[in-house]
């Protein structure tokens, strides 16, 4: 029990670490460079752990290069029309937002399973041998559980990033911006259900 209790302690600060870090209080140039190391080391953190999910997270990349082709000046006609390149970044902003929340449910969805799993064999154990065996194998269920809740803080970090970064390039009426609340609903973000797995 004192081993799970350890481990437990161990990625729970780590992840109030990483929400304490991206919460907005590093305002600076140098912490602006901190914060995107910190998020780059925690992607390949889980990716290395995990490397099934190293193709799970958003692509940062791709949607700063779509970011960067929008023309400020021509983004909208006549206040509502999109512009070709502005629909392009919409597009796979779009596409991103469902890899990441079908995985995400996906995942959830095993959780549950494989916890209803665990709980029945809890309650049939059959001696010293086969309680440790389940030991480690809930050590391990916990681990892949703390590792999608950093799965879900990376995305968000990065959709933040990318929606300040078109909000900056599209000025203050970005759709993106208008519709925040929309965003942070999105299914990945809603950690409530695994929280209470963990």
């Amino acid at each position: 029990m004192d081993t799970f209790d350890g481990f437990e302690e161990k990625y729970c600060s780590r992840i109030f670490g990483i929400f304490r870090f991206w919460n907005g209080k590093h305002q600076t140039a140098t912490a602006g460079r901190e914060e995107m190391k910190h998020g780059k080391k925690h992607r390949a953190e889980v990716a290395k752990s995990l490397p099934a999910w190293q193709r799970k997270f958003m692509c940062d990349k791709a949607l700063k290069k779509k970011v960067k082709l929008i023309n400020p000046v021509t983004c909208y006609s006549n206040g509502k029309k999109m512009s070709t390149q502005h629909m392009g970044f919409a597009r796979l902003l779009g596409r991103e937002l469902d890899k990441i929340n079908t995985f995400y449910m996906d995942k959830e969805e095993d959780y549950i399973i494989m916890f209803r799993e665990l709980e029945i064999r809890a309650r049939n154990l059959d001696g010293n041998e086969e309680m440790l065996e389940l030991q480690k194998e809930i050590l391990g269920f916990h681990s892949e559980m703390v590792m999608l809740l950093h799965h879900s803080v990376i995305n968000f970090a990065g959709l933040m990033k990318i929606v300040k970064k078109h909000t900056k390039r599209t000025g203050a009426d970005s759709i993106y911006s208008t519709n925040m609340p929309r965003v942070l609903q999105q299914p990945f973000f809603s950690t409530d259900l695994l929280y209470n797995l963990i």
